[in-house]
C-alpha cells in the first residue's frame, strides 16, 4: 500500500526568498522584520522596523503590522505584501492561532504574488509573541489551494529555502510523516503541508521534518532528538541515510523498530524510493540497538502503523481519495 504526496508547482523565477534586504544581523534591539516584496516582486525582502505599539499589546501591535505590511513604505526597493485592492477585513487570534479575513479582492492575485504575500504575513506577524500561526479566510470562507483543498494554519516553517541557493521555483507538497505513538509500540501518521524550493530534495524535506518532529496530539517523534542528518542521497530506488552518532542515543520508551520504520515508511511513501538503508556517519556496521542491523535495506513495511483516533482514518481515506485524480 502507497500512498503518494501530491504536489503543486507554481512556476516562480526567483533568486532568493529569504531575508536579502536587512536580516537579524541588522536588527536594533526591539526592532521587529517587516516582510516585503522586492521591486521585481520575485522575491522577499526583510529590514527592520520599530513598533510604535507596546509590544505587550498583542491586538495594538497586530494592527499596527497588518497596517505597515498593507501600506507603500516610500523605499522604490520594496513593495507592500498586501496590494492596493486587497484589504484585511478583520482578525481573530484564539490559543495562538491567528486566523486573518480578507475581502474577495484577495482572489485577484497572481499564484506568485498569493505566496509571496502570505509569506511575509506568517514572518512578520509571527514574531508577536502570542501568535504561533497563521489561518487565511476569504469572505469568511478558509483559503484552499487549486486542488479544493483548505491551506490551513501556516508556520514559517512551513516555507523551506536554503540560503545562498538560486531557488528556480517554489512547490507545495503533502508529505505522509510517521511518528510514534505515545506508547511507542506503534506508528501513527501524520500528513504535513509545506511550500519548499526545487533545491531542497524530498527525502531530505521528509528527514527533517522527522527530526523537527509531529504537530498533532498523541503524535511523538520517534528519532532521538539529539539526531543531526549528515547526509541523504537515492540510486536504482535505494534511499541512503546518513545520520550522526545522535542516533544511537537510546530512548526505551519507543520500541526498535518503530524508530527504524518511522524513517522507513515515511521515505517510502515518495514514490521514486521503495527501500531504505540506513547508516551512522556512513557506516552501516553492527546493528541499531540489539536487533536492527543497519546493513539490512528496509522495505517500507506498514504493519505498525496504529489509528489512534476517528480522524485520523479520515486523514487516511482522504489521502487515498485525493491521488485518484491527476495533478492540476
Amino acid at each position: 500500500m502507497r500512498k503518494k504526496y501530491v504536489i503543486l508547482t507554481v512556476a516562480l523565477l526567483l533568486v532568493c526568498m529569504l531575508c536579502c534586504g536587512c536580516d537579524g544581523s541588522n536588527r536594533q534591539e526591539g526592532e521587529l522584520l517587516i516582510s516585503y516584496l522586492d521591486k521585481e516582486q520575485t522575491k522577499i525582502v526583510r529590514t527592520g522596523y520599530d513598533p510604535n505599539a507596546d509590544e505587550a499589546d498583542t491586538e495594538l501591535l497586530l494592527k499596527e503590522l497588518i497596517e505597515v505590511l498593507s501600506t507603500d513604505s516610500g523605499d522604490v526597493d520594496f513593495v507592500r505584501p498586501i496590494p492596493e485592492e486587497v484589504h484585511v477585513i478583520k482578525t481573530s487570534l484564539v490559543n495562538g492561532d491567528l486566523k486573518v479575513y480578507f475581502d474577495d479582492a484577495y482572489h485577484t492575485m497572481d499564484a506568485v504574488r498569493e505566496i509571496l504575500c502570505r509569506l511575509a504575513l506568517v514572518q512578520t506577524l509571527t514574531q508577536v509573541e502570542d501568535v504561533d500561526c497563521l489561518e487565511f479566510f476569504v469572505d469568511d470562507e478558509p483559503l484552499k489551494d487549486t486542488r479544493g483543498n483548505e491551506v490551513g494554519e501556516m508556520t514559517p516553517d512551513d516555507f523551506v529555502v536554503n540560503p545562498g541557493e538560486q531557488i528556480n521555483s517554489i512547490q507545495h507538497a503533502t508529505l505522509e510523516l510517521y511518528f510514534s505513538n505515545a506508547a511507542g509500540d506503534g506508528l501513527v501518521l501524520e500528513t504535513q503541508r509545506v511550500y519548499y524550493n526545487s533545491n531542497v530534495s524530498l527525502e531530505k524535506l521528509v528527514i527533517e521534518h522527522l527530526l523537527a518532529g509531529p504537530k498533532s496530539e498523541g503524535a511523538v517523534a520517534s528519532i532521538p532528538p539529539e539526531t543531526t542528518l549528515v547526509n541523504v542521497s537515492v540510486a536504482d530506488r535505494i534511499c541512503y541515510v546518513s545520520l550522526d552518532d545522535g542516533f544511537r542515543t537510546q530512548n526505551y520508551d519507543i520500541q526498535e523498530p518503530i524508530v527504524i520504520y518511522s524513517l522507513v515508511d515515511s521515505l517510502a511513501a515518495l514514490p521514486h524510493i521503495d527501500k531504505v538503508q540506513i547508516s551512522v556517519n556512513g557506516d552501516t556496521s553492527g546493528v541499531y540497538r540489539e536487533s536492527m542491523p543497519l546493513s539490512t535495506i528496509y522495505e517500507e513495511d506498514l504493519s505498525y502503523v496504529r489509528l489512534a483516533d476517528s480522524s485520523r482514518e479520515v486523514i487516511v481515506n482522504d489521502i487515498k481519495e485525493e491521488n485518484k485524480h491527476p495533478l492540476d
